[in-house]
């Protein structure tokens, strides 16, 4: 009897211990798996996962802004600089060149000064004392007719004008140009064509025919050669309220 109170004691104890081990077992896994749940460790693995998506839309973004800069570009160029034309007169095409080369440049409106007789190469033929080019060069009184005109001049603050020199001067139909208008209150800027030969006085003697009080800057002579770069390089030092690009 005694021996089977001690059996059923010594049960009793191990039932005990085993079930102190299980306790105490779990007790230490339940903190273990707690870890992961700390404000601290939540916060770091947040700020991880945040920088990743802010690298990742970078990308993304960027692609996006850069094609939305052209159609805003264009935009800004189909609207034009209305308050600049570029006036040109080309026989041969040189001047033409130019010309566009400045008034895309500005955004500017252009215009050519059509002859209502246009100019044959015979007509163009320096060595020719005879020919029309000639003859009108030599008589300051010649005016050439234009067909068409400028529609709205009074629109545009500044106007340049664009010429080939013909005998160190301006064509005579430059004159025919300058007379047809009322330059009150612009800022005229001329420029040439030329092999060699500067502007001269073409400047003086356009602004000496003109009518109105206009602000006559100084002309410049440019060769056949002459690139974009150049004109826009010119347009920007000459101190106007507006920029070629």
């Amino acid at each position: 009897m005694k021996k089977f109170r001690k059996m059923i004691g010594i049960a009793c104890m191990m039932a005990m211990l085993v079930c102190l081990t299980a306790c105490g077992s779990s007790g230490r896994s339940q903190e273990t798996d707690g870890k992961p749940d700390t404000p601290e460790t939540t916060a770091s693995q947040q700020e991880e996962t945040d920088e990743s998506l802010d690298t990742g839309a970078a990308e993304p973004v960027g692609e996006q802004d850069a094609p939305a800069a052209e159609p805003a570009d264009t935009e800004e160029s189909g609207e034009g600089n209305s308050k600049v034309l570029v006036a040109y007169f080309s026989a041969t095409g040189t001047t033409k060149t130019l010309a566009e080369y400045a008034a895309d440049a500005m955004g500017a409106d252009l215009y050519e000064i059509v002859p209502e007789e246009p100019y044959t190469d015979d007509d163009l033929n320096y060595s020719d004392r005879n020919t029309r080019a000639t003859v009108e060069q030599n008589d300051k009184n010649v005016r050439p007719a234009i067909s068409g005109s400028v529609e709205n001049m009074e629109q545009y603050e500044i106007v340049f004008l664009a010429f080939p020199i013909w005998w160190g001067e301006e064509p005579r139909i430059m004159d025919t140009f300058v007379e047809a208008y009322d330059f009150s209150g612009k800022t005229i800027v001329p420029f040439c064509t030329s092999g060699s030969s500067g502007i001269g006085s073409s400047g003086k003697t356009m602004q000496s025919l003109s009518t109105g009080d206009a602000t006559w800057l100084d002309g410049e002579r440019f060769s056949s050669s002459a690139s974009r770069e150049d004109m826009v390089d010119w347009i920007n030092g000459l101190g106007l309220d507006v920029e070629a690009k």
